[in-house]
């Protein structure tokens, strides 16, 4: 998180805030490992706005992979 949050240029709080509610909301699923966690994007969880509801996360993702 604290890299996120120094690359982002937000609080390492304000990223543990946002990761917290993206879990709540299904976006991110988070998995103990040793001491640490780890953190998978759900690709198949939809929008939820009603005009990107049609859009997996995934999909949207792919568009930034290169």
């Amino acid at each position: 998180m604290r890299d996120v949050a120094t690359r982002v240029g937000i609080t390492e709080r304000a990223v543990q805030l946002i990761i917290s509610d993206l879990i709540q909301a299904g976006f991110v699923e988070v998995t103990r490992v040793g001491r640490r966690n780890s953190y998978t994007v759900s690709p198949e969880q939809r929008f939820r706005h009603p005009l990107e509801a049609h859009v997996k996360v995934g999909n949207f993702l792919d568009l930034f992979r290169t």
